[in-house]
């Protein structure tokens, strides 16, 4: 098992050494840097698992100052970093942790304290990092099982007809010749639907991991949304031939997402409603204000989510395959979900199984554009 590398930044000698002997018997790798140059420098040369950096160095709050530096790089951001210093306040410890130190280390600190505080880092880290590799292998389970399946489907309805087309088209009546053109045209939409939500997933995920790009997210707005709402639920009843089934009701609000995403919201949830319901059973669709937000519902009448689905709502998860045959990757919820919250938004299911269900989005509100 590898050891883990800890830096080690303090202009004075002594305590450095102190902490690297004191460290190194517990089993740890230990880097000494003598000031917040030194230590900036290593920690991007090094990347080590943890560090350990005093306040005041050779300058009052240089300590603050690494800190900061080494949070704005993406190669050390996420990098556990505990601050010591022997003059603990309040505000202070307010300020490190505004600056995204995980913990402090008061001075004088005992060995055991040293080590507690170290150990209680490092297996925070190993719990997060456990929980994504988790998140990663369940991802690539579901990826592996479902995306060939999806995409062989529609490409197996494209390619047979368009063989008996190529090679049969002379014996075959006008009516089977349109039936087939038709079958490869939807076999043709679903592929291109299937790779655009794929491709858009993605793109949420990347958004997702940059603070400007949500930032700017959040900063648009929608400038029709009554009239979108009315517009892309219709387009969707239309799609399955269900337009008397449709019920829409759109106030005057305003929520801050731009056109397009919230045309994607809107999108994703009506199909959701419609291809979990059946044909005859209402689904209602309603836009309207709530308190500060703005709130988005679409209920349907259809065979409605388990305690235990809704929990396990997530890309590339489909519920009881085998039994329901249903289209698609399980995208349309988990891409619902992700817009949402990179809006600073919720999206709550309230379901029953056999007895249908309401998903309900909350979006921040804004003025009309």
């Amino acid at each position: 098992m590898l050891m883990s590398k800890i830096l080690v930044i303090d202009d004075e000698p002594w305590l450095r050494e102190m902490i690297r002997l004191a460290l190194e018997q517990h089993g740890f790798e230990v880097i000494e840097a003598i000031d917040s140059v030194d230590g900036t420098t290593k920690a991007r040369e090094i990347l080590p698992d943890l560090i350990i950096c005093d306040v005041n160095m050779d300058k009052a709050g240089a300590g603050y100052t690494t800190l900061s530096k080494l949070r704005g790089d993406p190669a050390t951001a996420t990098i556990p970093f505990i601050l010591m210093t022997g003059l603990a306040d309040a505000s202070g410890m307010r300020h490190a942790m505004e600056l995204g130190a995980d913990d402090y280390l008061p001075k004088p600190f005992k060995v055991d304290e040293l080590y507690a505080t170290v150990d209680a880092r490092l297996r925070k880290v190993q719990t997060v990092r456990e929980h994504a590799e988790q998140k990663l292998s369940s991802l690539r389970s579901h990826i592996s099982l479902m995306l060939p399946h999806e995409m062989r489907t529609p490409l197996n309805g494209i390619i047979s007809n368009a063989e008996m087309l190529a090679t049969s088209a002379d014996t075959l009546g006008f009516e089977v010749i349109a039936e087939m053109g038709q079958e490869i045209c939807k076999s043709s939409e679903r592929l291109e639907r299937l790779i655009e939500n794929f491709l858009f997933h993605a793109r949420l995920e990347i958004v997702a991991t940059d603070p400007e790009s949500v930032k700017a997210l959040r900063m648009a707005s929608t400038a029709k949304p009554a009239d979108l709402l009315q517009q892309v639920a219709g387009e969707q009843a239309r799609r399955v031939g269900r337009e008397q089934d449709l019920t829409v009701e759109a106030a005057e609000v305003f929520p801050a997402m731009a056109e397009e995403y919230f045309k994607k919201t809107v999108a994703e949830l009506v199909q959701n409603a419609f291809k979990f319901s059946k044909a005859g059973s209402l689904v209602g669709v309603r836009l309207a204000a709530a308190a500060n937000e703005i709130e988005i519902s679409v209920r349907d009448a259809g065979r409605g989510f388990s305690t235990e689905q809704i929990r396990r709502i997530g890309a590339y998860v489909q519920f009881e395959r085998k039994m329901q045959d249903e289209q698609g990757l399980g995208l349309g919820l988990a891409i619902a979900k992700k817009l949402v919250e990179l809006h600073g938004g919720s999206l709550v299911i309230a379901s029953e199984t056999g007895a249908g269900s309401t998903v309900t989005v909350r979006l921040p509100a804004t003025k009309k554009p």
